[in-house]
């Protein structure tokens, strides 16, 4: 678990990350409003404001990561530059974010 509240760290994103498979299914990581940072599968022929309706805690979420590109699974857990922008950005985004409704969704890396 990794929460944004909680001082988080390169490692704790990098296990959410090493804990996927990149070769089976198309991955959003999002963040709910207590801060909490998920990486969830999106289940086939699911569009991205149709899984963002099924969380209505979500306060932010990235682009969706395509199976096959390498943006989850433990590849990209072990690229820490990649984890690390990753983690800047969020860190960077919640503080405006964990007050307000809706669901932002974060489309470039610090």
């Amino acid at each position: 678990m990794m929460n944004l509240n909680n001082q988080p760290t390169i490692t704790e994103l990098a296990q959410l990350f090493a804990a996927r498979k990149d070769s089976l299914d198309n991955h959003i990581l999002w963040v709910c409003e207590s801060g909490e940072v998920h990486i969830d599968t999106l289940a086939p022929f699911t569009a991205e404001a149709e899984f963002e309706q099924r969380k209505p805690n979500m306060r932010a979420r990235l682009k969706m990561y395509r199976r096959g590109h390498g943006y989850v699974g433990k590849k990209a857990a072990a690229d820490t530059q990649f984890v690390g922008e990753v983690l800047q950005t969020l860190q960077a985004e919640w503080p405006s974010l964990k007050d307000q409704q809706g669901v932002k969704v974060i489309d470039r890396l610090s």
